[in-house]
């Protein structure tokens, strides 16, 4: 198949819409297939990935106001062009809001089936930096994905989610782990003497530091004695999340291999953004044989298995957030077992895995299109 992959974010940039798109290409490659990429381009600066399997367009865009890591793409010839240039037999909309709405009208005139990955909670944005707007913005989601041949919904809160609010033709998909990167035996004992000197039991989180993911919960479990809170992650909330974590290790942006040191190094891994459609940082830790608190809303429902691989809590509540913690740190055999179920858990949801079903869900689109234009 000749595929488009048409990406709201993609490497060097480090979320997981960018994440998802790469390993979607890279799959793709893998089982002989031809994929292009097309993406918003990069900030001034920021190289473009070296690793990436496959040709990659990429169009102008702006940083985002107030939110500069974030690139929106602007209107472009380039898309259109690549989709016909390249003999699309399937566009790949991934997580589509201003450059997929294009690829999809694009699509569409072209007569091009689209299958669109719904990768991001807009409505629980709106929430957070509007403090309305979710009407709308289910209106927009509505609209973007109805047009779509099919919908990609990555955990099960997210499917129901979609077809709650009207959209049609929707089925899971979730997403793969590196398995290999993120294990175990990767934990590092000089690492963990650097971040904690005095053998503190050392609870992790990963990810952006934004509004959204409502990292200051944690601030209850620094709090707790012979507990190191360690940050790994950027975005415009670190500063206040400096002041508001007394004692918290920031670290900053980590990637690959250095990043999953950081994840085996733990002993706890804890989420608490409760807006997550899937939470690929959640399974990363699990893969990497921690223990997991993660909220009890949206991703984590499907991944954590409250009381055998972590513990779920309720949605923004600091305090479950801090006794859930102090709970896995006076009992090291609970966490021990926890991790040892959570590696169990993802052994088999590799990218090759869920690639094949990403591959399985395009050939049921286009013979439904071929059987609609037989009949």
């Amino acid at each position: 198949m000749r595929v488009v992959i048409v990406t709201e974010s993609f490497p060097p940039d480090v979320n997981g819409v960018a994440h998802c798109a790469l390993q979607t290409a890279r799959h793709l490659v893998d089982r002989g297939h031809a994929p292009v990429v097309v993406a918003p381009a990069p900030a001034p600066g920021n190289k473009p990935a070296a690793d990436v399997p496959c040709p990659v367009v990429h169009v102008p865009s702006l940083p985002l106001p107030g939110y500069p890591q974030v690139r929106v793409a602007l209107p472009s010839r380039r898309l259109a062009a690549t989709l016909i240039e390249h003999r699309a037999d399937v566009v790949h909309l991934a997580s589509p809001f201003v450059l997929g709405v294009r690829g999809m009208a694009v699509a569409a005139r072209l007569g091009i089936p689209a299958v669109a990955v719904y990768q991001t909670d807009l409505a629980g944005y709106a929430r957070t930096y509007m403090g309305a707007g979710e009407a709308a913005a289910w209106r927009r989601i509505r609209s973007v994905h109805g047009a779509a041949d099919l919908t990609l919904a990555p955990s099960s809160a997210a499917l129901r989610d979609l077809e709650t609010h009207g959209v049609p033709r929707v089925e899971l998909w979730p997403r793969g782990v590196d398995t290999e990167r993120f294990r175990p035996d990767r934990r590092d004992e000089a690492l963990r003497r650097e971040l904690a000197p005095n053998g503190e039991l050392i609870v992790g989180y990963v990810g952006r530091l934004a509004p959204e993911k409502q990292v200051e919960l944690l601030a209850g479990a620094c709090g707790l004695e012979g507990v190191r809170v360690v940050v790994v992650g950027d975005g415009p909330s670190r500063p206040g999340l400096e002041q508001a974590l007394p004692g918290a290790v920031f670290l900053g942006r980590r990637t690959g291999d250095d990043l999953a040191r950081i994840f085996a190094s733990f002993d706890v891994f804890a989420h608490t953004g409760p807006f997550e459609t899937f939470c690929q940082t959640v399974q990363e830790a699990m893969a990497s044989g921690l223990p997991v608190v993660a909220p009890a809303a949206g991703g984590p429902l499907d991944l954590v298995a409250h009381g055998r691989t972590g513990l779920l809590v309720p949605p923004r509540d600091a305090s479950a957030v801090r006794d859930a913690v102090r709970a896995l740190a006076a009992d090291a055999g609970l966490r021990a077992a926890f991790g040892a179920a959570a590696r169990a858990t993802v052994e088999g949801r590799t990218w090759a895995a869920v690639g094949d079903q990403l591959i399985g869900h395009y050939a049921n689109v286009l013979a439904g299109r071929r059987t609609a234009v037989a009949a």
